[in-house]
């Protein structure tokens, strides 16, 4: 097996050859990873799967965000919920996470636009 060229570290200034971007001196250190990691897996329990987020979806099948926007008889009113999304969020927290009055359904696209509203505003919160 053939192994690749040598050239220049990726580090501005660095004139080091290596195989990989960077050389051994300026490789960057992995990502810490995020702490949303640590519970990420909960959304894959039975618990959420065959109990909380179908029960959720029954009792409300349409998206609440959507039912808030348009006005009563228009068709987009009703719009199908594909997600069930945690109204507080739970930040690890396995007592919100599976408290079902923390739950609503939403279309994919409104709990789109929620989470990518809390991530900015923790962005921002973390900025300070």
């Amino acid at each position: 097996m053939a192994m690749k060229p040598l050239r220049p570290c990726r580090h501005p200034g660095c004139s080091a050859l290596t195989r990989e971007g960077y050389c051994p001196k300026h490789k960057p250190a992995r990502a810490p990873r995020r702490a949303s990691a640590e519970y990420h897996s909960w959304y894959s329990l039975p618990i959420w799967t065959e109990d909380l987020r179908p029960a959720q979806l029954l009792r409300e099948p349409f998206c609440r965000a959507c039912a808030a926007q348009y006005p009563p008889g228009d068709p987009r009113r009703r719009t199908r919920a594909t997600v069930v999304d945690h109204i507080e969020s739970h930040r690890g927290s396995w007592a919100r996470f599976i408290d079902p009055a923390n739950h609503q359904s939403l279309c994919k696209r409104h709990h789109d636009q929620k989470t990518a509203r809390e991530q900015a505003a923790e962005r921002r919160k973390k900025g300070r």
